[in-house]
């Protein structure tokens, strides 16, 4: 063993490459199941982050089903979820064949690829305008003939003069058959559920003789309020619909048939996301009560327990990491099973095999098969191939702190660590800021926190209030109090580590993307951080209300306050009106074709800085929208964010290019950030630097958007929202 060497905290030499940490990991989603077949979605870094689907037989062949022409996601809500689904095929009497459904990014049609079949066929219509029809939550019908889905239509923009709310999108329960018929025959595509603002999780019974599903209106988000709803299913129809469960302070995800009278859902009326069953009459009935969270929050096709032949569930359960555990209905028992895998995303099953998407604090996201009466597990694919040697890998501490007012802030603690070096004295540390804000932080290894750990720069993840993974009433702590309640976490962290002795006062950094990009901004406001990066942070709030897409149009009414009355609190929050109270060194990274934060933001906040002589970098990224997806931008992004760390804290990272801080500001020439493409402008995508749960499309709650109108274009003047402030005091 060699020496340890002494050298500056942040320039430790360290084997763990920006490029390892970009281009290294195979994200998975989504397994399906079906005896020794197995499936699941996998993003190729190297390929523009597309996804495909892949497959792996009872030998253990694996083989990609799609080439590099398909992009598997669905862009529903414009997070998307879950995006196909193995579907049975028969010939005559011939046992069955499994084919995948799956929806295509490009155009956000249906295609249906059978076993050994030369090309996909078109299962869905061709929309009128690009990606306007569009498809998630894929079931099979009972009878395999079709498939049952949620549809999201995206009429074309109201004409002058017109009602902006046709433009809208309008979503439905639909189905439509295998055959492919309905690919050229609209008319085959039949609506069975609508009137909700949302849907998600349409099941139908095992008999057939029922469909369960999940809607919600606006301004309520799905971890606020849903309803769990029934209908009688005769053939194309539901008829006789009516509400199991839920409300308007109620949030009820995820059901599933028992039998065919049966449902198990969640439901957090107690506070909790716990398991329930009900029947389609009579009161709900707690299976497993406890202080726990059954769930890691929404995401279409998210499976948080699946239900085993015997009538028993396995589930996930916990706070921030969801670890499995087998619940008994018949006897109300929960045995909670220790498979050595300390986070898990989703799970699924066919009732006789169970496998799942796992990682632990060391071990990188695995699809792996579970022995639910044992927890031993068998790794069957990971998302990356070498990991780096555990000693380079920080050892997480999952802790809390006291926070204002004396209230719990949950945070999870990367230490520095390298075998090879040591430094003296307390450590530079930097808060990490999920996005969301309603989403959360894991302690599941993330190379990305490796590479800044490894080279002596410490991390602390806070769960701050209004995170998932705490209860309801740690969610609600957020409420009216977004760039307030999170602000004061993030800080109350790193002073807590400061009076530990871990963490240096003088070199505390921030950073967040997208919406925790809002709080790193806001946190610099104050005198505890000595520099931050915002990545596609939100610095807007009165514009992101008005461009953000239909599924958040209203998210802010409970994070700030409902427009037009709350603008001047929108004003305050928003970190672009603020740049004078900024004094400390801002590196912002920046997409050029960000549907969310156009660029015009990053290039007003820069002006900002420089008119008040504040060190700052602005890096941008061409062609990329909310989020990065190309490898070789996720490790300039890396690299730079290190080499601005050096320069604030006074170190020389090794092999990092520099970066200069400016305090002048030259705009960018028209030509050099052009308009994006049609393409590009239909598909915004989801802050993929901080997802949480492990899975490409899983929903993290970050701020995603596409133009609606604005403020203005909806008659409400400057004037106005003025007086509605003051009206509601």
């Amino acid at each position: 063993m060699t020496d340890r060497v002494t050298a500056p905290y942040g320039a430790w030499p360290s084997p763990i490459a920006a490029s390892d940490v970009a281009r290294g990991e195979r994200r998975l989603g989504f397994p399906s199941v079906v005896g020794e077949e197995i499936w699941w979605e996998e993003s190729r870094p190297d390929e523009g982050g597309r996804t495909t689907v892949m497959h792996r037989d009872a030998e253990g062949t694996l083989t990609e089903l799609l080439g590099a022409t398909w992009d598997v996601r669905t862009r529903v809500h414009e997070y998307g979820g879950r995006s196909y689904l193995p579907v049975p095929r028969r010939d005559d009497k011939a046992a069955a064949r499994y084919g995948i459904v799956f929806a295509n990014r490009g155009d956000q049609r249906l295609y249906l690829l059978e076993k050994d079949a030369p090309a996909p066929v078109p299962l869905s219509p061709q929309p009128e305008a690009p990606g306007g029809l569009r498809y998630a939550d894929l079931a099979l019908s009972p009878d395999g003939e079709r498939v049952i889905c949620v549809q999201e239509r995206h009429p074309a923009a109201a004409e002058d003069g017109g009602d902006e709310q046709e433009a809208r999108p309008v979503r439905s329960i639909v189905t439509l058959p295998l055959s492919g018929r309905a690919a050229s025959d609209p008319a085959a595509v039949t609506e069975l559920v609508s009137g909700a603002d949302f849907y998600a999780s349409p099941v139908p019974a095992p008999d057939g003789n029922h469909l369960a599903w999940v809607s919600w209106n606006h301004p309520r988000m799905p971890w606020d309020g849903t309803e769990l709803r029934v209908g009688a299913l005769e053939g194309d129809t539901v008829t006789g619909a009516y509400t199991l469960k839920g409300g308007v302070t109620e949030s009820v995800l995820s059901p599933l048939w028992r039998d065919e009278h049966t449902v198990v859902f969640l439901s957090d009326w107690s506070g909790w996301w716990n398991l329930y069953e009900i029947g389609l009459t009579g009161p709900a009935i707690a299976l497993y009560p406890a202080e726990e969270e059954f769930t890691h929050g929404f995401s279409l096709g998210l499976r948080p327990y699946v239900r085993l032949d015997d009538g028993r569930l396995v589930a996930l359960h916990g706070h921030a990491d969801l670890t499995p555990g087998v619940c008994d209905p018949s006897t109300a028992e929960f045995a909670p099973l220790d498979t050595g895998l300390e986070s898990w995303q989703t799970l699924a099953s066919d009732g006789d095999s169970v496998v799942g998407l796992a990682a632990g604090t060391r071990t990188p996201q695995s699809l792996v098969r579970l022995n639910p009466d044992t927890g031993a597990v068998d790794v069957l694919r990971r998302s990356r191939a070498d990991p780096p040697p555990a000693d380079y890998l920080p050892t997480p501490r999952t802790t809390t702190f006291s926070g204002r007012y004396g209230g719990t802030v949950h945070a999870t603690v990367y230490p520095p660590a390298n075998p090879d070096a040591e430094g003296h004295g307390p450590a530079p540390y930097a808060v990490w800021v999920h996005g969301g804000p309603v989403a959360k932080a894991l302690s599941s290894l993330d190379l990305a926190k490796a590479y800044f750990t490894s080279r002596g720069i410490g991390i602390v993840d806070v769960n701050y209030g209004g995170s998932i993974g705490f209860g309801r009433t740690y969610r609600e702590r957020l409420h009216g109090q977004w760039g307030v309640v999170d602000v004061e976490d993030a800080t109350a962290a790193a002073n807590a580590l400061v009076d530990e002795g871990a963490a240096d006062p003088e070199r505390l950094a921030v950073r967040g993307g997208s919406a925790g990009g809002l709080t790193t901004l806001l946190a610099l406001c104050g005198d505890t951080f000595a520099c931050g990066t915002s990545s596609w942070g939100v610095t807007d709030l009165l514009r992101l209300a008005a461009e953000t897409h239909d599924f958040e149009s209203r998210f802010l009414d409970g994070l700030v306050g409902p427009l037009p009355g709350y603008a001047a609190t929108y004003r305050e929050r928003s970190p672009i009106n603020r740049a004078d109270e900024l004094s400390a060194p801002v590196l912002i990274l920046q997409g050029t074709d960000d549907p969310v934060v156009p660029p015009g933001q990053a290039h007003a906040l820069a002006a900002s800085l420089a008119e008040r002589g504040i060190r700052h970098a602005l890096v941008e990224f061409e062609g990329e929208g909310h989020g990065l997806r190309v490898a070789e931008n996720q490790q300039r992004a890396l690299e730079a964010e290190l080499a601005f760390y050096g320069q604030v804290f006074g170190f020389d990272p090794p092999d990092v290019p520099p970066i200069e801080l400016a305090t002048e500001y030259t705009p960018a020439q028209p030509e050099e950030r052009p308009e994006p493409s049609d393409e590009q402008s239909a598909a915004p995508q989801a802050d993929e630097s901080d997802a949480d749960t492990g899975t490409d499309a899983d929903y993290d709650g970050d701020l995603v958007a596409e133009p609606l109108p604005s403020l203005e274009e909806r008659g409400e003047t400057a004037g106005e929202q003025t007086d509605q402030q003051a009206r509601h005091g």
